[in-house]
């Protein structure tokens, strides 16, 4: 079976903030102007974050 997995490309996120703000469940914050996942217990997967980044920097992948 397939998880799903989030991946971040610290090296793409342009520091904008809008996975952060958009995330249902608080998983996301920002260290040193990059999103950075504080609570990755919490991510229900939902890829809000992945729909919403500009720079294909975050996301949800299937990882299997």
């Amino acid at each position: 079976m397939e998880e799903k997995v989030l991946f971040v490309k610290k090296l793409w996120c342009k520091g904008c903030g809008i996975c952060v703000e958009f995330c249902p469940k608080d998983v996301l914050d920002m260290k040193e102007g990059k999103v950075n996942v504080k609570n990755i217990e919490a991510c229900i997967k939902c890829n809000m974050c992945g729909k919403l980044c500009p720079d294909y920097a975050i996301g949800i992948r299937r990882n299997g």
